[in-house]
């Protein structure tokens, strides 16, 4: 098919076709040229995409095509389903279903960890023909005997190696082991670790295989590297939200605890700003996000997981305070912003340890990133960063206290096809906790919005799971002050919501 082909080469039911339309889908991206065709013959697809390449059209289209062609409105049994790893996934694409299939008659409802039981259970109950589902929460209704899989037609496994870094694999498996085995079944994933690998191997009948290379950055974002030492982190942060025009800014942490820990201090320097991470209930991140679109919050402070399907318009900044751990999650950061061909702003802070990734990052995307120094910050990083040309080896590399080690070759990830391995970028020293200093208030600045702050003591989805890159250091006084006004808040805030579950 080529590139210039439209949705009408699908062949697509009309009822499907006007959702496509209304949707405002014209071209089909090449994942979904790739896909929907043979999805609609019903076979089986081991897709290797990243997120933004319109990989949920490519699933949801044929699915759609599928129910509305066979419908029958009488039935109450689940026919499709969708596993993904984080609830805000999970409700992107089920907004996918419902926008697409508008006017096709299929329903569809969301499972996920964080809400109260019985609305969910109340929905399987009814007439679904889709449940998009997380896995913590999708096996606590198995359990339950209210999610019944037995008569599913077709199964997708979204974001695979994401499940896997969340520990989500044994519970995937269980899953799997109740969907009939005549079933389609479709798995997607950005990279394929040995272990999702192994899922697909035992998933999967003679599957297509459509692999979508790394897309590059979009050309309407402008890239800086900013040279910082570790303990200035927070200081150089505080300084450009002050001086220059971060109307809406997303933040990027490594961990959950950095992210809670850094909302918590910008909060206290009067900064508009919000956190969403993995020990948040639904409600509450839900809470935090909307005020982040509505401009309540002027900064999100978010870690690559929970940030996995938010879509969020206008984003002016993104900011990595800590360095990404591969060049896919630098280019899933950065584009949060210069979306719809809008401007927008990519800051990455380097410290001295982050130099081996630099190089491996610039040799990928094939491009130097422009340097930025901001006066009073970085030492000789400053110099380091200036001479730093692009190389490095095709390995995964790992640091801890500024020391690189590789790892063998039994542990690099392996592509569909066998061959080629995943280019991951070293944690650093970035486990040390931010400073709380960066200077005081600037005079005449607002005091900050009274609005309910999402609490941090909520559990959310399976975040918590993932293992730590790299020993946590000692904590610093500084960061011992921005905890306590934590933990003095969590006395105040409300209790954890009703019939909230641990798992995603």
């Amino acid at each position: 098919m080529s590139t210039e082909a439209s949705f009408d080469a699908f062949e697509l039911d009309r009822r499907v076709m006007t959702g496509v339309r209304n949707a405002g889908y014209t071209v089909p991206t090449p994942i979904q040229q790739q896909t929907i065709a043979e999805a609609l013959k019903g076979r089986h697809v081991l897709g290797l995409a990243q997120t933004g390449t319109g990989k949920t059209a490519a699933f949801v289209l044929p699915i759609l095509n599928r129910l509305v062609t066979d419908f029958q409105p009488g039935k109450k049994y689940v026919r499709a389903l969708v596993v993904a790893p984080t609830r805000e996934l999970a409700e992107q694409i089920n907004d996918e279903f419902k926008r697409l299939g508008a006017g096709t008659g299929v329903k569809s409802a969301t499972v996920y960890g964080g809400v109260g039981f019985q609305p969910q259970m109340d929905a399987l109950r009814g007439r679904v023909d889709v449940v998009v589902a997380c896995p913590g929460r999708l096996i606590d209704l198995m359990q339950r005997g209210v999610a019944d899989l037995s008569r599913v037609e077709v199964l997708v496994l979204d974001e695979a190696d994401h499940m896997f870094d969340m520990g989500f694999l044994p519970s995937v498996k269980q899953i799997v082991a109740k969907v009939p085995h005549h079933s389609q079944r479709l798995l997607f994933s950005a990279t394929m670790p040995s272990e999702v690998r192994h899922l697909a191997d035992s998933l999967l009948d003679d599957p297509l295989q459509v692999e979508i290379g790394h897309s590059a950055p979009a050309e309407t974002i402008e890239h800086f590297l900013i040279p910082v030492d570790e303990e200035q982190k927070t200081e150089l942060l505080l300084h450009l939200l002050r001086t220059d025009d971060h109307r809406s800014t997303l933040v990027f942490t490594r961990t959950k605890h950095r992210a809670k820990r850094l909302a918590a201090t910008l909060d206290k320097q009067n900064i508009f700003a919000a956190e969403i991470q993995g020990n948040l209930s639904q409600r509450r991140r839900q809470e935090a996000l909307d005020g982040f679109k509505d401009g309540t919050y002027h900064v999100l402070v978010a870690t690559d997981i929970a940030a996995r399907g938010i879509d969020v318009a206008r984003v002016s900044h993104v900011i990595n305070y800590d360095f990404p751990d591969t060049p896919e999650a630098y280019t899933h950061r950065i584009g949060r912003t210069g979306r719809a061909s809008r401007a927008g702003q990519a800051l990455t802070f380097v410290t001295h340890h982050d130099f081996a990734n630099v190089r491996v990052l610039e040799r990928l995307l094939a491009m130097r990133i422009p340097r930025r120094e901001v006066e009073g910050f970085g030492g000789q990083t400053v110099l380091g960063l200036r001479d730093l040309k692009p190389g490095g080896d095709s390995r995964f590399t790992r640091a801890a206290g500024g020391r690189s080690q590789q790892r063998s070759g039994a542990q690099r990830s392996q592509r569909p096809g066998g061959g080629g391995s995943q280019q991951r970028l070293g944690s650093g020293a970035s486990q040390q906790r931010p400073s709380s200093g960066g200077g005081q208030q600037r005079p005449g600045s607002s005091a900050v919005q009274q609005r309910p702050r999402p609490s941090r003591s909520d559990s959310g989805d399976g975040e918590a799971r993932r293992s730590e890159h790299a020993p946590r250091p000692a904590q610093s006084a500084a960061d011992t002050g921005a905890s306590g006004v934590r933990r003095r808040r969590r006395r105040r805030g409300p209790r954890r919501d009703p019939g909230q579950s641990q798992g995603a």
